[in-house]
């Protein structure tokens, strides 16, 4: 897909892409900020303005605590902005304030002093920083939890129904059935938990352990690291071990040989006699994939292919390969909120560990995606339905969470290490050094932003 084919997706699909990326912004924007001025207020700041967007403002409203709740030009992020504090940002403070009856700068009183950010305790200031980033992790653990309370948890069963010819779990010895127990120690409950683990893994080694035919065992496999590009262009690099799901199944029809006897010329009945022949027992199957063909090592259970053993004219020839698929796990709410801190864990854990590998060279700093990589999945998920959407938004709260702890300055992360800084030798950073330090926190993370958006244009454009 060119950058000409995405404008013209986007542009046919405003509604879903674009409306769809800015209202989950906005929200998250929204529960981050809140987190800061709720805090805040507890602590006894006032709160001058509370924004979502930059740049003008295009309307709003002040509240009876003297707070400017609005919305501005750019919305792309948000602020609020403290008392005391010179800019959005905090790093500065003022000791004037104008006065509201004669429009000249005067000294703060003791009573407004009181209510001025800078004027708090260094443990005060971290809790209203802090809470920013830690609002986007409880966001995210109520959506997770009011998923799985409502629509229970639908596990797909981790099982291993099929196995590519020559990849690495067949170079590891796995076979059709075999179910996966653990991961380097890591308990398996789900495909899903294969998937995460393996792509995250790239090309590392892994001890797996498995239990086929009631009898544990542990497998040593290396999956291979490949690259693939989605339907808009974008690359990413992942680790490939090589087992179907028990989702999956094959369609007979397409396929271009069994147990390595050729059937290209052969139509759909001799090819369902074929497979009928080897039913019962481990065989191939091949199939096309562009020039080339892949392999699968398959055992199907002939109780779960009726359909298929009947060939009746018209349907599909779809041999169906595990005996169960999947299992719909009901929740209560303490299940749910247990879950959901798991959830939220692991894809905290996936996304550092994913950038700790693109810092060592493991993966390829190109997959960092910008704003139209984001609006892309945004609309992608949107068109799968509200669950998966709000599934997408609270991982996007994680993300959003986890990045505002980094201790760049300018982000919350920097200007906790400064108070921790403050904490430690009993007295702040002097005020010039925090302007020098803000200065390049802002130049890093304006890098950082042209890096990933400009790196989305490329991968569009070639």
């Amino acid at each position: 897909m060119t950058i000409f084919d995405l404008f013209q997706l986007i542009a046919s699909n405003i509604w879903t892409y674009g409306i769809t990326f800015l209202f989950v912004l906005t929200v998250l924007v929204f529960v981050h900020e809140w987190g800061h001025y709720i805090i805040a207020r507890l602590c006894g700041v006032k709160v001058e303005t509370f924004s979502i967007g930059f740049g003008p403002e295009l309307f709003g409203i002040d509240d009876k605590h003297g707070t400017r709740w609005s919305f501005s030009l750019i919305p792309l992020g948000g602020y609020v902005k403290m008392f005391g504090d010179t800019d959005p940002a905090s790093s500065g403070h003022t000791d004037e304030v104008t006065d509201e009856d004669t429009g000249e700068k005067r000294e703060f009183t003791d009573a407004e002093k009181k209510e001025a950010f800078f004027a708090k305790s260094v443990g005060q200031r971290a809790a209203i920083v802090f809470a920013g980033p830690a609002i986007n992790f409880i966001f995210a653990i109520i959506l997770f939890a009011a998923l799985f309370t409502m629509s229970g948890r639908i596990v797909t069963l981790p099982v291993a129904t099929a196995v590519i010819e020559g990849s690495a779990a067949d170079k590891a010895g796995f076979r059709p059935h075999d179910r996966v127990l653990e991961i380097n120690g890591k308990p398996i409950t789900r495909f899903d938990e294969i998937r995460r683990e393996v792509l995250i893994s790239l090309d590392q080694q892994l001890e797996i352990k498995i239990d086929r035919d009631g009898q544990e065992m542990v497998l040593q496999a290396v999956p291979y690291k490949v690259t693939s590009e989605d339907r808009f262009g974008f690359k990413h690099s992942r680790g490939l071990l090589g087992v179907v799901g028990p989702n999956d199944g094959f369609n007979v029809e397409k396929a271009v040989a069994v147990n390595g006897l050729d059937l290209t010329e052969a139509d759909k009945a001799e090819k369902v006699e074929v497979v009928k022949q080897n039913m019962g027992r481990q065989f191939t199957v091949t199939f096309k994939k562009g020039e080339a063909t892949e392999t699968y090592i398959v055992n199907p259970p002939r109780e779960k292919n009726e359909t298929f053993l009947k060939a009746e004219e018209g349907k599909p020839a779809i041999l169906v390969l595990a005996e169960k698929a999947e299992e719909r796990i009901k929740m209560n709410i303490f299940q749910s909120v247990n879950a959901s801190f798991v959830e939220t864990w692991e894809v905290t854990a996936g996304t550092l560990r994913a950038l700790g590998q693109m810092v060592t060279g493991v993966r390829s700093a190109t997959e960092l995606g910008g704003i139209i990589r984001i609006g892309a999945i945004a609309g992608d998920m949107a068109q799968n339905g509200v669950l998966a959407l709000i599934m997408f938004t609270a991982i996007l709260s994680i993300n959003l969470g986890l990045i505002n702890l980094f201790p760049i300055p300018m982000l919350d992360g920097g200007h906790l290490l400064f108070y921790s800084i403050e904490a430690v030798k009993g007295s702040p950073i002097p005020e010039q050094i925090q302007e020098y330090a803000f200065r390049l926190g802002l130049a890093i993370l304006v890098g950082i932003m042209l890096f990933a958006n400009l790196n989305d244009i490329v991968q569009l454009i070639s």
